[in-house]
């Protein structure tokens, strides 16, 4: 006879990537190969699919951040380092950024586009995994992650870890893909998610697959009440998010206190 203890473990050892479930330990593997394909041409993706509206979306990040002169950020799964780079200035000489990625591949080209800018000085770049960050207790006066929580596998082990890391007084900015709420956009964006990006990403970056997952891994990503409760169960207060562009991204926002 099975024992039960061990079925709950063998149950509790499976995710999602996307509407696929796989064994825990693959997901970090399987999101790794993702974006080692799509590096090269991330930033001309997101130009794509998005029309140049991911821009808006992130600079109202920024103006919601609070960052100023002397502040250290972390900008996680900061990717090619646009966040980043904006996040340098405000800081000044004094302050500091932290991009952090769990993938090496955006990594270096984050890094590369930073320094192609100049951008050298206060910014450092550190190969992190989100559910464990390797930073000591209150460091960061902001932490932001944009478009990159639905890919981690414990969710509600990021937030707590990043909860750990951000200083009395700091906020955490979560900009995420989220569900549409403006009357009949679903439809429309199940369209373009499911017909349209697997093609543009077969013609631009010769790579369906990742577009598709990008899409599933969408549909599986908690909504807006629930994302929120999640950050207030990690310790966060004054929680909150923004619908931008009818639902299709949400910009959540928790202070700690």
């Amino acid at each position: 006879m099975e024992n039960p203890d061990q079925t709950n473990n063998q149950a509790d050892d499976t995710t999602h990537f996307g509407y696929k479930t796989v064994n825990t330990e693959e997901k970090v593997a399987k999101v790794a190969e993702v974006f080692h394909s799509v590096a090269a041409n991330y930033d001309l993706m997101n130009d794509l699919m998005s029309m140049g509206v991911h821009r808006i979306w992130k600079r109202l990040t920024i103006e919601k951040s609070g960052v100023r002169r002397g502040h250290h950020v972390l900008d996680l799964a900061g990717g090619t380092g646009d966040l980043t780079a904006k996040f340098s200035k405000m800081v000044g000489v004094d302050g500091q950024v932290i991009l952090g990625d769990i993938n090496d591949s955006m990594l270096k080209v984050g890094r590369a586009r930073l320094l192609d800018k100049g951008i050298v000085g206060n910014v450092e770049y550190v190969q992190a995994n989100a559910e464990c960050l390797p930073f000591p207790d209150n460091s960061f006066d902001c932490i932001t992650i944009a478009f990159g929580l639905r890919n981690v596998t414990d969710k509600d082990a990021a937030l707590a870890s990043m909860y750990r890391v951000l200083k009395p007084g700091g906020r955490l900015l979560v900009l995420e893909f989220s569900k549409p709420v403006a009357p009949g956009l679903s439809p429309l964006y199940d369209f373009y998610s499911f017909k349209i990006l697997p093609t543009m990403g077969k013609i631009f970056a010769n790579d369906s697959e990742s577009y598709r997952y990008l899409a599933e891994s969408i549909r599986m990503h908690p909504d807006q009440e629930t994302l929120k409760e999640m950050m207030s169960n990690a310790g966060f207060d004054r929680c909150d998010y923004s619908n931008l562009t009818g639902g299709i991204v949400a910009l959540h926002r928790g202070f700690k206190f």
